[in-house]
């Protein structure tokens, strides 16, 4: 049985613990209000923004420009995956890395052997993905204590600059989308060549019996050029596209790690209420002993 010295060390440690985990949660609460005003603000312009490029990628062919082409020779992806810098939020790192390598598992082989390769953003993505010895082509950590556009910006030309390349076929983001303060979702998607509609997305709205909607029955008048224009506003897209991925994983981490946190803090409380209770009892037992021995004594005598 341990002493009371001990419970009393014990209970000031978990208390200690306690307001460690709950000033955490406190600066988590802080941050996810900036970081989800900033992505319900970004959402809506990315979300449009890609929806008029899968429709002009459905309706331009693959010789308009090289981040059009659907048809490449190389078989390899480059997956970027967005985890973050630290840990104590749950499983939200746990989750995309799962993500990742299980898309690592089911991408078919290319002829020389490497089928992925991996362009890593957050400190847990690059420490899960190199001591597993993936091919890493890029990597950057410590850029979410504050997002910016030239993150975005960077990450955007690393993966364009790998896609036009000869070995890289396609480029897919891994990340945690923000839902809801109680709920972050992994999400898989598709950045080049940028994904062009299927024929049941654009009938969608005659499926359902109502009247094709403008953008899906429009066709594009490019000034100028097509050429100039797509050179500018491509690559605009895919950092746009990126930016969003960086900010919903942002909003996610903090969400993750004050539910955590929040989580930590009320089984702290209860640890310290179970061991004050026993420590009252341990206290209890040892003066009734007490008592017992000093009757004991008084009766012998």
């Amino acid at each position: 049985m341990p002493s009371l010295l001990d419970i009393r060390r014990r209970v000031r440690a978990v208390k200690s613990t306690q307001q460690i985990t709950k000033a955490m949660k406190m600066v988590s609460s802080s941050k996810l209000r900036r970081a989800q005003e900033r992505i319900l603000k970004s959402r809506p312009y990315a979300q449009e923004m890609l929806r008029v490029f899968n429709n002009l990628a459905t309706r331009t062919d693959n010789a308009a420009h090289p981040l059009l082409n659907d048809d490449p020779l190389a078989a390899r992806t480059l997956l970027i995956v967005i985890t973050a810098d630290r840990g104590l939020c749950g499983s939200f790192n746990t989750n995309v890395a799962k993500a990742a390598l299980q898309f690592t598992i089911d991408q078919p082989k290319s002829p020389d052997g490497r089928d992925v390769a991996m362009a890593l953003v957050g400190r847990k993505a690059r420490d899960f993905f190199q001591r597993r010895g993936f091919d890493v082509l890029y990597e950057e950590i410590g850029l979410f204590q504050n997002v910016k556009w030239s993150h975005a910006q960077a990450i955007a030309s690393t993966a364009i600059k790998e896609f036009m390349g000869p070995d890289v076929s396609s480029v897919y983001l891994v990340y945690n989308e923000f839902k809801s303060v109680i709920s972050q979702r992994v999400v898989i998607e598709k950045l080049l060549p940028i994904p062009r509609l299927r024929a049941e997305d654009t009938n969608s709205d005659a499926s359902a019996g109502q009247a094709p909607s403008a953008s899906s029955a429009a066709d594009y008048l490019f000034e100028p050029a097509p050429g100039e224009l797509l050179n500018t506003l491509l690559p605009m897209h895919v950092a746009v596209q990126v930016n969003r991925a960086l900010l919903e994983s942002s909003a996610a981490e903090h969400a993750a790690r004050m539910q955590s946190m929040d989580s930590a803090t009320r089984n702290a409380k209860e640890m310290v209420d179970r061991l004050t209770l026993y420590m009252n009892k341990v206290r209890q037992a040892a003066i009734t002993r007490e008592i017992i021995e000093v009757v004991s004594g008084a009766q012998a005598t």
